[in-house]
């Protein structure tokens, strides 16, 4: 049995925002209440209060729903040198995220039921709740469509090519009919390679700080606008992953007006820095869709806070050390995140008053949640005890990971948000500063 007590409840579901003590037995919340009441309720049932208790004193920070990531790259199987399902779970509950969706770019891809099932089985020896996405076309190649029924009925929670662009308008018009059939959703990576001469750097300021042609934001406008049309016209569920741009902000937020089955997700990096963090960082800061502009940031700022944008999501990207230490142009995109994402977005979004925190958690509860029809995690008497303790004013330093890789431009920095615990399934399966990397 679990009590945790005097923490301050923030449940975006509910909209529960109090000092509470919180109960937990054999992986439910059997009792949310004030802590005399709580008191009162474990004196009078004297069976629970004679079992055998550890108790967490929550005071001064958070209690929250796990956070759910869903856009996350483990690399299992194929490249487990940059990360593995083992680590990667570490990395995650480590960020107080609880459930994450995997994309299917591994090798093979998950286009079949047996790498389906490895990765599924293999994440329940984690502690932390592992979907996976299963890849749109056969081998990523954007020409022939998985079996997503089959696919679907094994345990996919949706389909994407993410990190490569589905460039046949007639062939994503046909995985959005299928995706309407099956009731699956479908996530695309917005980037038409006419527009790039070299991927991961913004055309702009930094590709001349590098003297090379960069990434023109016409790439991911120009493939918005085409997969907003075609979901208008299929009723397809779609999620524009890791928006860049104001424009790409934009066509999102009017298309959303009229449908609500047109869905985007940002990540911490793009709302946190600029291409002048490229600059400063070079590899480090290289990913896709690039850091772009102020302006850019501030649209994906406000696209977070009035709803536009119903999810963060940190498409964690894990890399070797050798391969980031290549030369720019030929180094690999992509940054790690899953530890930083709730602190970035407390430190960049909260703290400078664009969002409220239950905002914050809005966008990485409920958001990711509602896209891939998960039963939404909630601090409520019944529910699965997922859990996370933070303290939202509490400043420490980024240097550890539990990834095994540290491609991340936030090493060494100070950010808000200290994540204390994380609790799946009733389990305390992360406590700062006593886990180490196994």
């Amino acid at each position: 049995m679990l009590y945790i007590k005097s923490g301050r409840v923030m449940d975006p579901l509910t909209g529960t925002d109090e000092i509470l003590d919180i109960l937990v037995d054999r992986g439910q919340i059997i009792k949310v209440a004030a802590h005399a009441d709580m008191e009162a309720y474990l004196k009078a049932c004297g069976d629970i209060g004679q079992k055998e208790m550890t108790a967490v004193d929550a005071s001064d920070c958070v209690v929250a729903p796990g956070l759910t990531d869903v856009h996350v790259h483990f690399r299992d199987p194929g490249f487990t040198y940059k990360e593995d399902i083992l680590s990667g779970a570490w990395a995650a509950l480590a960020g107080g995220i609880t459930r994450v969706v995997l994309m299917a770019n591994t090798k093979p891809a998950v286009d079949n039921e047996e790498t389906l099932l490895y990765i599924l089985e293999k994440g329940k020896e984690t502690g932390l709740h592992v979907e996976t996405c299963a890849s749109i076309s056969k081998g990523l190649s954007g020409k022939e469509l998985v079996d997503m029924k089959a696919l679907k009925e094994a345990g996919a929670a949706g389909f994407t090519d993410d990190g490569i662009p589905l460039l046949n308008e007639q062939f994503v018009k046909k995985a959005m009919e299928e995706a309407v059939r099956w009731e699956v959703p479908l996530s695309f990576h917005e980037e038409n390679p006419s527009y790039i001469e070299n991927n991961g750097i913004n055309r702009g300021k930094a590709s001349e700080y590098f003297q090379i042609g960069g990434s023109d934001r016409l790439a991911e406008i120009s493939m918005i606008e085409r997969d907003i049309r075609l979901a208008k016209e299929t009723g397809a569920e779609i999620d524009i992953q890791h928006i860049s741009t104001k424009e790409g902000v934009a066509l999102v937020r009017e298309a959303r007006k009229t449908h609500s089955n047109i869905h985007a997700e940002a990540t911490p990096h793009h709302f946190s820095l600029t291409e002048e963090a490229a600059i400063e960082h070079g590899t480090m800061a290289k990913m896709n869709p690039p850091l772009r502009t102020e302006e850019d940031r501030q649209a994906i700022i406000q696209g977070l806070a009035e709803g536009t944008i119903e999810i963060i999501a940190t498409d964690h990207a894990p890399h070797s050390s050798e391969e980031k230490e290549r030369e720019l142009i030929t180094a690999p995109s992509g940054i790690i995140g899953l530890e930083t994402a709730l602190p970035l977005a407390i430190t960049n979004l909260v703290k400078p008053g664009h969002m409220t925190l239950m905002q914050v958690l809005e966008r990485m509860i409920i958001g990711p949640a509602k896209l891939y029809k998960f039963e939404i995690d909630s601090i409520q008497e019944g529910k699965q005890a997922d859990i996370i303790i933070f303290n939202p004013k509490e400043i420490f330093r980024y240097k550890k990971s539990f990834s095994k890789s540290r491609n991340s431009p936030f090493l060494g920095q100070a950010l808000f948000g200290k994540i204390h615990m994380t609790i799946t399934d009733g389990n305390i399966v992360y406590k700062a500063d006593e886990c180490t990397n196994p």
